[in-house]
């Protein structure tokens, strides 16, 4: 593709990073941008500028938040001894989308992929396992994609926990096997949230 200016060329190329666009959509982008009122542009910028800088990552549940500690975690409403374990921060937002769910979160950050090098220690395991031994919590809910990686996720917090007297459990699979969390529709997810089941069950099918 050839560029009339190394500016635009530029602009394009940091467009073209982002996940799911090509050259040609990123080109489309940075004319529109060109369009736009200077202030706006400026507005535009900015507001990555200070998201990159000053977004926090809760110190209780790693959710992402303006504060140290988020907005869930110091919601006297919510129920403290129910914990949905979630990979990232698009799950907890989809979850909350369903009105469903009244407890906490623990995001892991990710989950077990060999293939991606990623291990037990490059998540979130041990914070969670220190949570459910300070007493507090009584149910987990494992609330992980329907893939090998979430399934492989799910076994090994299962064999960390399993000695604990706290109860574990896996959202219903009204989930189709291989789904992400994020894509399902609010009722299915929600009424997955209501229906789950003890993990040992789950173990058994």
């Amino acid at each position: 593709m050839n560029f009339p200016s190394k500016l635009i060329e530029e602009a394009v190329e940091q467009f073209a990073k982002l996940p799911g666009l090509g050259k040609k959509t990123a080109m489309r982008l940075t004319l529109y941008l060109l369009q736009m009122d200077k202030e706006e542009v400026n507005r535009f910028g900015q507001a990555f500028i200070d998201l990159r800088n000053h977004i926090n990552y809760c110190s209780d549940c790693h959710n992402i938040s303006d504060l140290e500690v988020c907005e869930i975690c110091i919601n006297p409403v919510r129920d403290e001894s129910l914990l949905c374990v979630v990979e990232d921060i698009r799950d907890v937002m989809a979850i909350e989308n369903t009105h469903q769910f009244k407890g906490k979160y623990h995001v892991l950050g990710g989950i077990i992929s060999p293939m991606d090098g990623i291990g037990p220690s490059d998540l979130n395991i041990e914070s969670l396992v220190q949570k459910v031994q300070n007493g507090a919590v009584k149910e987990v809910i494992m609330a992980l994609s329907t893939t090998m990686e979430g399934d492989t996720t799910n076994f090994y917090i299962f064999k960390r926990l399993k000695d604990t007297n706290i109860k574990l459990s896996v959202i219903a699979r009204g989930i189709s096997i291989g789904d992400e969390l994020e894509y399902a529709d609010e009722v299915t997810l929600g009424r997955s949230i209501l229906d789950r089941t003890p993990y040992e069950n789950s173990l058994l099918q």
